[in-house]
Order: C-alpha cells, then structure tokens, then sequence
C-alpha cells in the first residue's frame, strides 16, 4: 500500500527556456510560422503548380515548393497579412502571465 507521505513531491509548473525570452526570438518564430502558413495557402491557391512547361516530375515539384517558401518569406519581409503580429503578441503574453 503507498501512502501519500510516499509520493514524491509535485513539480514546478514548466516554463519556457531562457533563450526563448527575448522578443527577437519570439518575433522570428512568429514570422517562420506566418510564411509556413502562407507558403500553404500558396499551395492551395495552386500557386507553384507544374503546367507542364518543363516536363513536371519530383524536381519541378521540389522546386515549385521551394519557389512558394521564398515568396511567402519575402510576403513576411513585406509585412505579410499581421498574422506574424499577432503570433507575437500572444507569445509574449503568454511568456510573460
């Protein structure tokens, strides 16, 4: 039988890691994650899509990805849609509650 006395003591609530506490790091991740989720909206606009113009095949598929990732990003760079703002600001009062 195990009684309360043998429990080990409750852990602290987790926290976030130290280099996670600037706002420069939280910005960058909020941007990456804003040109992940508008390099997908690329992709379902059909933006990057292979017409045929080189053959198709993987490569041009694998191209056609790459060529959506660096529009998204430089769409961030621009100022993207304020998804990236909005991120941050929810990861900073979060990180700091």
């Amino acid at each position: 039988m195990t009684l309360i006395a043998d429990l080990p003591p409750p852990r602290p609530a987790p926290t976030l890691p130290d280099y996670i506490n600037t706002d420069e790091k939280l910005r960058d991740a909020a941007q990456k994650m804003e040109a992940t989720f508008l390099a997908e909206m690329l992709k379902s606009a059909g933006v990057g899509t292979p017409r045929e113009t080189f053959g198709g095949g993987a490569g041009e598929e694998h191209f056609a990805s790459f060529l959506r990732e660096a529009q998204a990003e430089e769409m961030v760079k621009a100022g993207g849609i304020g998804l990236a703002e909005a991120l941050f600001e929810a990861m900073k009062a979060r990180n700091f509650a």
